[in-house]
């Protein structure tokens, strides 16, 4: 192996070890988010398909004629995320901020 190979197995070794000893704060910290993006969708399916689809590709508009969410419940709800810091960007392109799993609105507390 070359000297950059090298140095980028390194980089990338460390960068394992830390991960490895940031999940407890990580695990903690995504719990609480996790907790308040629950609080701000409550029980709403058209709410939670809506978040689900928040991955920075698609424009409100877009998530709104897919899901059949209200638009001012939708705006509202985005606004409410980003003072959350829930998602990124500037709201026009939606990115939910914490990784959830498609199953996460399901039942109590799926996929905690």
């Amino acid at each position: 192996m070359d000297e950059e190979s090298e140095l980028l197995k390194a980089v990338c070794e460390i960068r394992d070890l830390v991960r490895l000893l940031a999940e407890p704060a990580i695990a903690e910290r995504d719990r609480s988010l996790r907790a308040e993006l629950r609080r701000v969708v409550g029980k709403s399916a058209a709410k939670s398909a809506a978040v689900l689809r928040m991955d920075g590709s698609r424009t409100q508009a877009q998530i709104q004629r897919e899901t059949k969410i209200n638009q001012g419940d939708l705006s509202s709800m985005v606004k409410k995320l980003k003072e959350a810091k829930l998602i990124t960007g500037d709201g026009k392109r939606p990115t939910v901020a914490i990784s959830i799993p498609s199953t996460f609105f399901d039942g109590e507390n799926a996929d905690e």
